[in-house]
């Protein structure tokens, strides 16, 4: 990834004017587009006011969860984030990648001139006065929680035109949740949420999304009351003595790392303490990887296939092998 490029050579790239054509996928000028004449005006999770003349057509968005929706509404996209891998996105494939939110490539930002770039709140707040400098506006959501991702679905919609087209999505994952909606008196599986580095393990907490996602598709939390951690106000430094008492019957990994590794590093340290042989998940095999593209990260969209996917390892825990 290049490196950051101070503010002075950004504003005078703006300035200079630069070079570079647009994403051939974006080539249609804002003129031509139906909604062009349309003046957008919205309010991000900031509570910034963020007002647009036309609707924006050259978008870029910072992480996958921001660039599934826009697609999802019928949008595209002149800079997506950067991965390892494919797109999660089949039809962003080949657009620009201009890092993420964690690290930002600024000079491609530059060159690619978006009328709007998709951050991260609070995350990304601080770059607000570099991409406005550059003629361009920032509008800032986040995704802690299913009602997050169903408002950015709104807030884009607004922002695009495709209010109807957005009422449609929330439609469908309301639909999904209603699916798995427990009864009355049903019991939910004990389950530990884990982010995974090698060497360094967290357990994910209910005000997190995965632990949001977890709650919607049945399973209970057992670190619901773990102490959080400061510098991370959704996840939980592993008690173990804690763990143990509550007895999980499913251990949910979630790594952005290499997914076997970090499950091999879990299972040996669980394997340095006697007493994790004793839990009712590790006894009956029910310690399992979480997809990196749809937990962890903000799926979009695909929120539903991750309530799914969740939904079928909590009911699987229940009744072992």
């Amino acid at each position: 990834m290049r490196k950051l490029i101070p503010l002075a050579l950004c504003a005078l790239l703006a300035t200079a004017g630069c070079s570079a054509s647009k994403a051939s996928s974006t080539t249609d000028s804002l003129s031509n587009h139906p909604n062009a004449a349309a003046a957008v005006s919205i309010k991000d999770f900031a509570g910034r006011g963020v007002a647009f003349s036309q609707v924006p057509q050259h978008i870029i968005a910072l992480s996958n969860g921001e660039m599934d929706i826009v697609y999802a509404l019928g949008g595209t996209l002149v800079g997506r984030p950067t991965t390892n891998g494919p797109s999660p996105v089949k039809e962003a494939q080949d657009v620009t990648q201009i890092g993420s939110t964690h690290e930002v490539d600024l000079e491609r930002i530059t060159l690619l001139k978006p009328d709007v770039v998709l951050g991260h709140y609070p995350m990304n707040s601080k770059d607000v006065p570099i991409i406005e400098s550059i003629h361009s506006k920032m509008v800032l959501t986040s995704a802690n929680s299913v009602e997050d991702i169903k408002r950015q679905i709104t807030l884009f919609g607004e922002m695009l035109h495709k209010e109807t087209k957005a009422a449609e999505l929330i439609a469908a994952i309301d639909d999904k949740l209603n699916d798995y909606r427990p009864s009355d008196g049903a019991q939910s599986t004990r389950t530990l949420i884990v982010y995974g580095a090698p060497g360094t393990y967290m357990a994910a907490l209910p005000n997190s999304l995965s632990g949001n996602l977890l709650e919607l598709a049945g399973g209970y939390n057992i670190a619901s009351d773990f102490a959080v951690l400061q510098s991370y106000p959704q996840y939980a430094q592993i008690n173990t003595e804690r763990v143990v008492q509550a007895n999980p019957q499913l251990i949910l990994i979630m790594t952005h790392g290499n997914p076997e590794e970090v499950k091999a590093g879990f299972l040996k340290e669980m394997q340095g303490n006697a007493a994790w042989n004793g839990i009712d998940a590790v006894k009956n095999n029910q310690v399992e990887i979480l997809p990196s593209e749809l937990f962890g990260t903000n799926p979009g969209t695909r929120v539903i296939d991750a309530l799914d996917d969740l939904h079928q390892l909590v009911e699987k825990a229940k009744q072992p092998s």
